[in-house]
């Protein structure tokens, strides 16, 4: 059965398929692209409702089970920013980093907690929300980039209890911890119990 993936990021779909087959190989479950046409205004206030919106923007153009996500990096220091803005923080991904790393500028190692969230929306063919779920991964924001894996903020990122930057992670290692991942396997664990299989 195919799900839509409320997003026109090959990559992300690539992902959430690599991870479906790693801890739901029994799933007959693959995310796909949503058909064209799926622009979504994302005007929500949280990663929660930006989630709903993107979700309910694929449903509308397919009509068949949606899922989407929103996610963003949320540090202490920074009053929980860059938060549901992480994607448009600056025009680029280096640029992002660096606005990041000079906010945090005369901020101390021990005070640069951070964490990425990711909210995820499941809708059904009705149109109605199935199953929704916050997966978080905790971390803490080094003073340069390192590590050419991943994307995002994901080279300034140190998870807590790793001595490696996300974007130092392999793919595998990341599967294991990342927000995206633990909120992922949380909505398959729901759709194990539709026995989509």
């Amino acid at each position: 059965m195919n799900i839509v993936l409320a997003s026109s990021n090959k990559h992300k779909v690539q992902e959430i398929n690599e991870i479906v087959k790693k801890f739901s190989p029994h799933l007959s479950v693959e995310f796909v692209l949503p058909p064209e046409g799926f622009d979504p205004i994302e005007n929500g206030s949280t990663f929660e409702e930006n989630s709903y919106i993107k979700a309910l923007a694929a449903w509308k153009i397919s009509h068949t089970w949606s899922l989407a996500d929103d996610s963003g990096l949320c540090i202490d220091a920074l009053n929980g920013n860059p938060g549901i803005y992480s994607a448009r923080y600056a025009q680029t991904p280096a640029l992002r980093i660096q606005r990041v790393l000079n906010e945090l500028d005369n901020v101390p190692t021990e005070k640069r907690n951070a964490h990425f969230t990711c909210a995820m929306t499941l809708i059904n063919p009705s149109g109605e929300v199935e199953f929704k779920y916050q997966g978080k991964c905790a971390g803490s924001i080094i003073n340069e980039a390192k590590g050419v894996n991943g994307f995002g903020y994901d080279p300034i990122f140190l998870p807590k209890g790793y001595s490696k930057t996300m974007a130092e992670l392999t793919e595998d290692e990341k599967n294991k911890i990342s927000h995206r991942s633990v909120a992922l396997r949380e909505v398959l664990r729901y759709l194990n119990t539709l026995n989509f299989n």
